[in-house]
């Protein structure tokens, strides 16, 4: 591990503020360890409603509040807090929006229903993150997306941001989860996702606006793919085959044996080196 390297996480879901996943378990620990190791690192995760804010220490970030993005031409306010993991010393911010994030459940309702502004929330979580970087005036080397909640980021950055000079050089890293399978989002998603620098065939998948479409998006626009889970749908790592880019196999990161920290810090050095 180099000091030059700076490794922006975006999750879905970070240990301790949500539930124990294989997920959530690597972004609190993944990030600690790069940090531990000389590399320099940010993370960030959506304020769900659910998240305790008084037991968590949340605060709100006032010089990084304050932006509005624009999703559905309606202006919605983007406000920043952050909390410390004080055992990890290092800090996780949240990208929160009353209308998005305020609600006490994280991707269903109490009946189980799929909130139907989903592909909304996963925009506006992913170029929030970008926005809040660019606030920061820091510059990744690698971006590490974990969970379909990030799945719309690569394409931002790549397309959207290509030109700005904290993004020009970065990588992205995608880690595949399953976390998403069988759902469907909104049928006019793939309008909602055009900004200046993206244009209609630049997210083709998403005219079929599925779960695995989704995330083939991400592939796409992906130097490097990780599966994080043992069972990711076949046609995913095909696809991800047939772009050509490095595909890390899944390691168990609960396995009191496992090397994955350390066989991921190869795989971005991989990535690093691949351009």
């Amino acid at each position: 591990m180099t000091k030059a390297k700076k490794i922006l996480y975006v999750s879905s879901e970070i240990l301790p503020f949500l539930p124990q996943t294989d997920m959530s378990y690597i972004g609190r620990h993944l990030p600690q360890a790069v940090q531990e190791s000389g590399g320099e690192i940010r993370s960030f995760m959506p304020k769900y409603g659910c998240i305790n804010e008084r037991r968590n220490q949340l605060h709100e970030v006032i010089r990084l509040s304050g932006m509005n993005i624009i999703v559905k031409d309606i202006d919605r306010p983007l406000i920043i807090k952050v909390a410390s993991i004080s055992a990890a010393r290092m800090q996780v911010y949240f990208i929160d929006n009353e209308d998005y994030f305020q609600r006490k459940f994280v991707y269903r309702d109490d009946n189980d229903n799929f909130f139907p502004d989903n592909d909304e929330r996963g925009i506006f979580f992913a170029r929030g993150v970008l926005e809040t970087v660019k606030k920061l005036r820091w510059k990744p080397t690698i971006v590490h997306c974990h969970g379909w909640l990030s799945h719309l980021l690569p394409l931002y950055l790549k397309k959207a941001y290509h030109d700005d000079p904290l993004f020009t050089n970065a990588r992205v890293v995608v880690s595949l989860y399953n976390d998403l399978t069988t759902e469907c989002f909104n049928e006019n998603m793939r309008s909602k996702i055009i900004v200046p620098g993206i244009k209609t065939k630049d997210v083709a998948f998403l005219e079929e606006p599925t779960a695995v479409n989704l995330t083939r998006t991400a592939i796409q626009y992906a130097d490097g793919v990780i599966l994080a889970n043992p069972s990711v749908d076949n046609a995913l790592t095909e696809y991800a085959q047939s772009m050509k880019i490095p595909i890390l196999p899944f390691i168990d990161p609960q396995d009191p044996d496992s090397t994955y920290i350390s066989d991921y810090n190869h795989f971005y050095d991989q990535i690093l080196e691949t351009k």
